[in-house]
């Protein structure tokens, strides 16, 4: 039987800054895509996988996400409230952890979504997941193929699935697409203080446990106002 996560860390509580003035009355995540938000994206992706619970942090407009989740059914959604203040995405899950159990789970970003190759990309990357190689797994996009890439790429990756992210002034093939599936060991004793993320994937690097599975699919990034007519656009060209 495949192995799959069965709850996910759902990163919403960020200030949104860059998508000013857009998120000076809305959360990011609330802000619409094609007329629908970009936490649904996500939260739909999950849905189709099969996915029970995730666990969705707010701070910023925090009673507007709470409210527009509320009629989810699937997956189940359990807040986890960072209102006192933000505590970066590694604190935000050493706050949610008593929620995210014992077994490996999902990572997800809110400001980007994907449109589906032939195959469902959480369900590959579910499958590609090794924990005895592994601490965590990212999903990765091509820089050349994604559309609102404002970045010269995160990571290289290497034949045998490893992720070497790249050095400064450098340019890199994949783009880490905010997708992921995390060991909660690596959390674990940590107090649900301020700390970033980051740190946990170049410590896993360094020890040859991140690893990339390439997205099928084409990844739209919305990390700026501008970003959204461009994300609208690319929905349109594809059809769907």
């Amino acid at each position: 039987m495949m192995f799959m996560p069965d709850k996910a860390m759902v990163f919403a509580a960020g200030l949104g800054t860059r998508m000013r003035p857009l998120s000076e009355d809305r959360p990011k995540p609330l802000i619409k895509v094609a007329g629908k938000a970009l936490i649904d994206y996500t939260l739909d992706r999950f849905a189709s996988a099969g996915l029970g619970t995730a666990i969705v942090n707010v701070h910023h407009l925090a009673s507007q996400i709470e409210e527009h989740l509320k009629p989810r059914e699937a997956p189940r959604v359990i807040i986890s409230d960072e209102r006192e203040g933000l505590l970066g995405q590694g604190g935000g899950i050493a706050k949610a952890l008593p929620h995210l159990g014992p077994g490996p789970f999902f990572i997800a970003n809110t400001d980007a979504f994907w449109l589906e190759g032939p195959g469902d990309n959480l369900r590959a990357l579910a499958a590609r997941w090794n924990p005895e190689q592994m601490d965590i797994l990212l999903l990765v996009a091509t820089v050349a193929t994604s559309v609102g890439v404002d970045s010269l790429g995160d990571f290289h990756l290497a034949q045998d699935g490893r992720l070497k992210k790249r050095a400064e002034g450098e340019v890199a093939p994949f783009v880490y697409t905010g997708i992921g599936i995390a060991k909660p060991g690596l959390f674990e004793g940590k107090r649900p203080k301020v700390f970033p993320l980051t740190p946990f994937f170049l410590e896993a690097e360094g020890k040859g446990r991140l690893f990339g599975q390439r997205l099928d699919g084409l990844w739209i990034h919305v990390g700026c106002p501008e970003a959204v007519e461009e994300a609208e656009q690319a929905i349109a060209r594809t059809g769907m």
